[in-house]
């Protein structure tokens, strides 16, 4: 095993005049990449951060912060990529508990900086992206002479991430080089990349699924970042860009199918798509791939603990599916990736028989060691080396994994306890709805009582009593909601994953 700085050079010298990263009428090869990184790596120095420091990122996706993520692995710092949606005070708690001295932020999100919460870190920001302007990232690596490879170890922390917060404060997650490396290493065969691929890094890279893009530098793939994600924004970057893989989760996929002119965009250079933070409804996988036909299609679950994938449920996995009207194994989230152990396992940690109900344990050299600054935390979550994802699934006797709930989303109603992805799977079968999600709420009678917080489609007129009548029949009455919200738009992380902390705060009464 190396680090991600010796793998950056090894693809160097292996395709040094390819190109490495595109932005509109910039490439920059592998070799002219490189050398920004040691120029980076060089600046990172010279702002006196030392082998081990932490620096923050607040920036949207961008072939300057890539220089900086690398810059970091170069020179051993580590890059703490800040998610910019959080307010001021998240920010400060994350960049305190990250111990991090200097930060870095782009010029669109400068405006932060007045606020009284960043005081600390303002007068020593360094802005990115800002051209010309004293200072700035671009002018400290320009002045900032190429410098040697840090030496560093396969465990040492590469990069420190937080979670998204779905439920509750976020956590840092740091990631070795290790962890990193194996997870690309072990999900590259599903995936297929060749030199030739155009990787898009549209998942934020403050997300753990940016990490993903990993797998095309270890292949020598080209690099295109999208600041920003809109539906047409991103028809058009395929288009123009030459986009042969990326990441998305459903919510995206769902919305730029629905682009009007869909057809006028050439996206032919598209083979593959990775989907994931989610599940798709059954109807929407089929809705893809009649709009996009080719396109290789492979939902992967992870989290930010697992560099992040655990397990992938292949192209070939969702075509079999089709092809035999399996659509239930569509609902699987695949496999586990070659050198994952993955268990379903009892309160007691002890493995539950196929089939039955249990909380998703893994352990791989891509599973992170803990959180920081979270050792209650980490005998709870790490116990005996399982990782205890704080997912419910089962298992099939073919070793196909099928995610049940959060345990925090399970909701126990008048003794019975219902997965809430159930329910919701159920209320996306009707076509007035386009989004939903299901939450527990206190009930005199019952301790919990379901409540679905419902998006209705374009155009529809939804009533309680319609929704009702539509889930009987198909799943136990205990499970059908009785308590149903219409909304406007469901609270969602970067990604695309509701927040249902936040959907239970807003109706905790």
């Amino acid at each position: 095993m190396t680090t991600m700085a010796e793998m950056l050079w090894s693809t160097m010298l292996q395709h040094r005049d390819r190109p490495a990263v595109l932005d509109g009428e910039r490439t920059w090869t592998y070799s002219e990449f490189l050398d920004r990184v040691q120029r980076a790596a060089g600046a990172l120095q010279g702002l006196g951060l030392e082998p081990g420091h932490r620096f923050g990122v607040i920036a949207p996706n961008s072939m300057e912060n890539a220089v900086l993520f690398y810059g970091g692995y170069w020179s051993g710092t580590v890059p703490v990529p800040v998610n910019v949606r959080l307010a001021p005070p998240e920010i400060r708690d994350v960049l305190e508990d990250a111990h991090v001295s200097r930060l870095f932020v782009d010029s669109a999100f400068r405006a932060l900086l007045d606020e009284e919460a960043l005081a600390p870190w303002r007068d020593g920001a360094i802005p990115v992206r800002a051209p010309g302007e004293e200072g700035s990232c671009e002018t400290l690596f320009a002045e900032a002479g190429p410098v040697p490879m840090h030496t560093g170890r396969p465990d040492d922390e590469a990069i420190l991430l937080y979670t998204g917060g779905t439920t509750g404060r976020s956590k840092g997650v740091p990631l070795t080089h290790r962890n990193i490396l194996s997870d690309a290493l072990q999900c590259a065969p599903a995936f297929g990349p060749v030199r030739d691929d155009v990787y898009l890094h549209a998942a934020p890279m403050f997300h753990s699924a940016d990490l993903l893009g990993t797998i095309w530098f270890l292949f020598g793939g080209a690099h295109a970042y999208m600041p920003a994600f809109s539906p047409a924004g991103l028809l058009k970057t395929i288009e123009q860009q030459g986009i042969t893989f990326t990441m998305l989760p459903p919510t995206m996929i769902i919305m730029a199918l629905q682009v009007p002119g869909l057809s006028d965009y050439d996206l032919s250079s598209l083979r593959g798509l990775i989907y994931g933070a989610s599940p798709m409804a059954v109807e929407w996988i089929r809705r893809t791939t009649e709009a996009l036909p080719g396109v290789e299609l492979h939902q992967g679950y992870g989290l930010t603990e697992t560099s992040p994938l655990l397990s992938i449920l292949t192209w070939e996995a969702h075509q079999e599916a089709l092809r035999a009207g399996a659509y239930e194994r569509l609902k699987s989230c695949g496999r586990p990736i070659p050198c994952v152990e993955l268990r379903i396992v009892d309160e007691q940690g002890r493995e539950v028989p196929t089939g039955e109900g249990g909380e998703v344990a893994a352990r791989g050299a891509n599973i992170t060691q803990g959180y920081l600054n979270r050792d209650e935390e980490n005998r709870r979550t790490i116990r005996n080396g399982w990782f205890h994802t704080g997912d419910l699934g089962r298992k099939d006797n073919e070793g196909f994994v099928y995610l049940l709930d959060r345990k925090k989303d399970m909701v126990v109603s008048g003794g019975e306890n219902i997965y809430t992805s159930e329910v919701e799977a159920v209320l996306y079968q009707h076509a007035g709805v386009h989004e939903a999600a299901v939450i527990g709420v206190r009930d005199e009678t019952f301790g919990e009582a379901l409540l679905a917080v419902i998006v209705p489609a374009e155009g529809a007129l939804l009533t309680q009593e319609e929704i009702i009548e539509h889930c009987r029949g198909k799943i136990g009455g205990y499970k059908i909601p009785r308590r149903i919200r219409f909304e406007e738009a469901l609270p969602k992380n970067a990604l695309g994953k509701v927040l249902k902390t936040e959907l239970r705060k807003l109706y905790a009464e």
